[in-house]
């Protein structure tokens, strides 16, 4: 900035009124910075003006799988709402790895991201630990972490699931298998809870041997599939807690020779854009992704503005469940 200043014969002062925008100089003196700046090639050091600042306007996101439809679309809404109000997003996928989570982070907090939003993996404890001290105020997505006061956006996955379980009950069904990711989450459990709740309403038995732990994808989907339906007295339909298990779950149904809805009716929570492709076309639970993804946003942004100390809020939304035709009537229970 100085080597502008001497060969346009200004003040540092005016140099900086014209890169950064924070004074008015006159047209012709704008005129002239801006020429030498181009003769000499300058460039703003970012870096250097964040010290300055105190501010990045860089926010950390963090997300479990990047290639799950869900986390997608929020992480696509997210970074829209951040591109209008002028910030950075920096996007890490953990793949549920509790180390790569921790370390992540860390790089997120060196690189002094005025913020993050994260959807967390494990039990919370680490990154409770991560996070405490460094002062950047946090908006959870999807998962809670207890002991974090921090801002947080989430579903009602309890009472979806139960809607969802109840659609099936009043279908007839009354072997409902369930597929499951990892219970260490919170949206997991209360969908499991969900489920629970669902048949003990309808006054129909709990059974464990219908229920089935993945790991979120799409093989861990399959395998649980087959070990429900590779039995005699299979479910008559499963639902699956995310949509990545569900296509390992139709491939299950394929392999085994059986049709769905004929054989076995099929849903899953959380929709994606091509659930209505399918043949036949998946019944699901869908989750307001660009709610989700606008709320985060604005709790972050309003954290980094006025309202730094107020207490932490969370914003609990509500599931819709699409119904199409991958599930049938059980004639005769």
């Amino acid at each position: 900035m100085i080597d502008v200043a001497e060969a346009a014969g200004v003040s540092v002062a005016s140099v900086s009124a014209v890169v950064n925008g924070n004074a008015v100089v006159s047209p012709e003196l704008k005129a002239r910075i801006e020429r030498v700046i181009g003769d000499i090639g300058y460039k703003r050091n970012a870096i250097a003006r964040s010290l300055k600042m105190g501010t990045t306007h860089t926010i950390g996101l963090t997300v479990p799988h990047i290639t799950n439809p869900f986390f997608t679309d929020v992480v696509s809404v997210i970074q829209q709402a951040f591109d209008r109000a002028g910030y950075a997003v920096m996007l890490f996928c953990t793949d549920e790895d509790l180390h790569n989570q921790d370390e992540q982070i860390r790089l997120l907090l060196d690189r002094m991201v005025d913020g993050l939003i994260v959807a967390r993996v494990g039990d919370g404890a680490s990154f409770k630990k991560v996070i405490e001290g460094s002062g950047v105020p946090v908006v959870l997505i999807d998962r809670l972490c207890e002991g974090i006061e921090a801002d947080a956006v989430v579903l009602d996955n309890q009472r979806a699931v139960f809607d969802a379980i109840s659609y099936l009950i009043g279908l007839g069904h009354r072997r409902i298998g369930y597929i499951s990711g990892s219970l260490d989450t919170s949206p997991i459990h209360d969908r499991r809870l969900g489920y629970d709740q669902a048949l003990r309403a309808a006054g129909l038995p709990v059974a464990e041997d219908l229920v089935r732990i993945g790991d979120f994808r799409e093989a861990g989907g399959y395998r649980a599939a087959m070990q429900l339906l590779s039995v005699a007295d299979r479910p008559t339909a499963i639902f699956s807690a995310n949509n990545p298990m569900v296509i390992g779950a139709m491939k299950a149904v394929r392999d085994l020779g059986l049709t769905c809805p004929q054989d076995v009716s099929v849903a899953c929570f959380d929709d994606f854009p091509w659930a209505d492709v399918f043949q036949p076309q998946l019944t699901t639970v869908a989750q307001p992704v660009r709610a989700i993804g606008e709320q985060a946003a604005e709790l972050l942004l309003d954290r980094l503005g006025a309202n730094r100390n107020a207490p932490p809020r969370k914003i609990v939304l509500q599931g819709r469940l699409i119904v199409r035709n991958s599930c049938a009537p059980r004639i005769g229970g």
